[in-house]
Formats: structure tokens, C-alpha cells, sequence
């Protein structure tokens, strides 16, 4: 979309309306909506704003994550590629916000056109005069360089990718201190998703209290859901947080193939958890999966039907981590290679005794000593695959 149609579209008027409220106004605007990150951790966006803004230390950074890597998840891309300005007036209203006057978006390697048209979006604000210098003739100045990606899922974490955007090699950092005071050149920095940005201007131009009436009382407004598999109709479906799981997969996506019947459906992507059919009428929403048990995650739904191999998918998510994993700590470094091979094992039928009891050490040390959150969620699928079907994981 270009500028001039973003703007016949009632583009940029919440960054114009930002601009005439104070700094404070905004994230209080922002805290008071119960905005929280879109890309899986679900942190509240106005308290990290509000972090950034009170740190001391000059320049103040607002970095886009665009680094979208975790299977079954296509959201931010075709942000990305189809609404490019939105993600831009987030980041600007962000910057006006906490007193930043430098922004970068960090676009995944494998998303070279993305990456093409973000940055002629962004040539279009700089001749427009909405961002650079004195922007929309108020005193804020900003602008935005965009930064690619080499294609490392670890990269997706927070501070691996501003490790990375200092051209280092892409390792967690050790949290605290936080990026919110000591982020990208040890500096204050706002890091959030493209989703995430993308909700600003709606929550500005239309104020907190109308963005909360979408959504429930914990998890207000809209969420992007990325349904895969073996659905009829898959695709990026936009939803009120409140839904059930049975309103998107079988209403939205059209269901099942004819003569399939639902086995599993994974949420959350590759780091998330199963849910059954007795979960189809769990309400999409954080506290509702919280309680059953199941990750929202980055909003990847993947539905496999009774055709479909469990043991084979887990085989597959399991060597994903293990090749992904940078290596940085022991407990994912060694642990995702352990679990992989116990799961080829049982994709093969070739168990031994005492597969079960390791996976679930290994993955049980995973989870409480890996430094960041690709160890801690590399094995809640299948720790959740051997709730469902233990029989799967019993030599025969």
C-alpha cells in the first residue's frame, strides 16, 4: 500500500494526534489500552515504553523486530509487505513517546521483498516530511534504517537481535539489565513486533477505552491468527481476542478435509503446545489458554488431521531446535540434540528403555536452565505430545 493510499485511509491521523499530546499522555494512552507484545512473550507495551522513557542515557533507540521465524508463523510478513506505513507510524508515535530519535527495522533474512518495500515506504515519509527532521512540522526528529537479517531463528530473541544489530554473532544476552534501559549500543530501546507497532495508531487514533470494548477484560483488542495445515481455508485471519478455537479453525478456515477427522492442533508454532478436540472451545484469549494449559505464542494455529504422522512432526520440530539452537548455554545446546535423537528413535519405532523418563529430564532442564526462550520452549510440544498420546512413547 503506498503512502497516498495509507493516508486516504485515515493514515497517520493517530500519529498526528500524538503529536499534539505530551509524551506521558501517549503511553498512558498505551498502558491504559492493556496493549501487550504480539510476538509471544505478551509483555505490556505502555510499561516498556514507559522504562525507556525514564532511563537515563542518550540516544533512545525504537527497534522494529521483524525478525519472524517461528514455524507455522506468517503475520508480520504480510504486514510487512501489504501495509507498510502502518508499522512505521507505530514506530514514530513510539519515538515521540520515549524520546527517541533513531529507529531501526530488523527484517528477517528470507524476507527480501519485505525488506524492498519497507524501505521505499520509508522514502516515501522522508519526501512526505514524516519522518527526519521536524516531522509533520512539530520538533521530533526521527528516522529509520532498515537492517537484514542472516536467517538465525535465535535472532528473533530480543537481545540476540541487537546483538546481531551491532555485528556480533546473534547470542542471548543475560537479562537484567534489560534493553529498556541498556538495549542496542548499551543504550535505552524500545523493542517490539510489527504487530505490535501496528496496533499503536488504532489505540491512539481511536483512544483506549473504544480499543478495549475489542477483545476481553485481559486481553484487549484484535489479534492476528495464522492458520495452517490441513484446514480447508488456511490463511492470516484477524479476530477479536474471545473467539474459540472451533470459530477460527472451523467457521474461518473451513475446517477439515472431507472425511478427516481433527487429531491435533498445534498452538503457538514450533515453541508452542497440542491442543485436542476437547479444546476447540477454549476461548482465544491470553487468560483462557493460560488456564488450559496452552500457549498463544506469536498466533500460529497449525491443525493436522488423522492422516497425519504426530511422531513424524515432532521429529521435524525437534531438529529444527537442534539445528537453530546457537549454542550459547549448555542446557539447550546439548538438550536439543538429545531430544532429537530420542525422537527419531520413536518416529522409527526404535525406543529403548528409558526414552520416556529422558525426555521428559531433558526436557524438564531445558525449560528451567536455558538462557533464553528458545531453549525454555523447545520442548513444551513434545512434553505436551506425551500428555496426549503416551502410548506413543512406550517401547513396544
Amino acid at each position: 500500500m503506498s503512502l497516498g493510499e495509507y493516508q486516504s485511509r485515515g493514515g497517520y491521523a493517530g500519529l498526528k494526534k500524538a503529536l499534539a499530546m505530551t509524551p506521558e499522555a501517549v503511553i498512558t494512552e498505551v498502558k491504559a489500552s492493556g496493549l501487550v507484545g504480539r510476538g509471544g512473550a505478551a509483555f505490556p507495551t505502555g510499561i516498556k515504553w514507559e522504562g525507556a522513557a525514564q532511563a537515563s542515557g542518550q540516544p533512545k533507540y525504537i527497534v522494529c523486530n521483524a525478525d519472524e521465524s517461528e514455524p507455522g508463523t506468517f503475520k508480520d510478513r504480510i504486514l510487512l509487505e501489504q501495509d507498510p506505513h502502518r508499522t512505521i507510524e507505530g514506530m514514530i508515535i513510539a519515538a515521540h513517546a520515549v524520546g527517541a530519535c533513531k529507529g531501526y527495522i530488523y527484517v528477517r533474512g528470507e524476507f527480501p521483498y519485505a525488506f524492498k518495500v519497507m524501505g521505499e515506504a520509508l522514502e516515501e515519509t522522508r519526501h512526505a516530511g514524516i519522518s527526519g527532521k521536524n516531522i509533520l512540522g512539530a520538533e521530533l526528529d526521527f528516522d529509520i534504517e532498515m537492517r537484514l537479517g542472516a536467517g538465525a531463528y535465535i535472532c528473533g530473541e530480543e537481545t540476540a537481535l541487537l546483538e546481531s544489530m551491532e555485528g556480533k554473532r546473534g547470542f542471548p544476552r543475560i537479562k537484567p539489565p534489560f534493553p529498556t534501559t541498556n538495549g542496542l549500543f548499551g543504550k535505552p530501546t524500545v523493542i517490539n513486533n510489527v504487530e505490535t507497532f501496528c496496533n499503536v495508531p488504532l489505540i491512539i487514533e481511536g483512544g483506549a477505552v473504544a480499543y478495549r470494548k475489542m477483545g476481553t477484560e485481559r486481553s484487549s483488542g484484535p489479534k492476528l491468527f495464522c492458520v495452517s495445515g490441513q484446514v480447508e481455508k488456511p490463511g492470516l485471519y484477524e479476530v477479536p481476542f474471545g473467539v474459540t478455537l472451533r470459530h477460527l479453525v472451523f467457521d474461518l478456515a473451513g475446517g477439515l478435509k472431507p472425511g478427516r477427522r481433527l487429531q491435533a492442533v498445534l498452538m503457538g508454532g514450533a515453541a508452542g503446545a497440542f491442543a485436542s478436540e476437547k479444546d476447540l472451545d477454549v476461548t482465544l484469549s491470553f487468560e483462557q489458554l493460560s488456564a488450559a494449559g496452552l500457549p498463544l505464542g506469536s498466533g500460529a494455529v497449525m491443525v493436522f488431521d488423522d492422516s497425519a504422522d504426530i511422531r513424524d512432526v515432532l521429529k521435524r520440530l525437534a531438529h529444527f531446535f537442534a539445528d537453530e539452537s546457537c549454542g550459547k548455554c549448555y542446557p539447550c545446546q546439548l538438550g536439543t540434540v538429545y531430544q532429537h535423537a530420542i525422537l527419531d528413535r520413536v518416529a522409527s519405532g526404535r525406543l529403548i528403555a528409558g526414552d520416556r523418563e529422558r525426555l521428559t529430564d531433558v526436557g524438564s532442564t531445558m525449560i528451567d536452565a536455558s538462557l533464553c526462550g528458545l531453549g525454555q520452549t523447545a520442548a513444551t510440544a513434545m512434553l505436551s505430545a506425551m500428555k496426549l498420546w503416551p502410548e506413543m512413547f512406550d517401547k513396544k
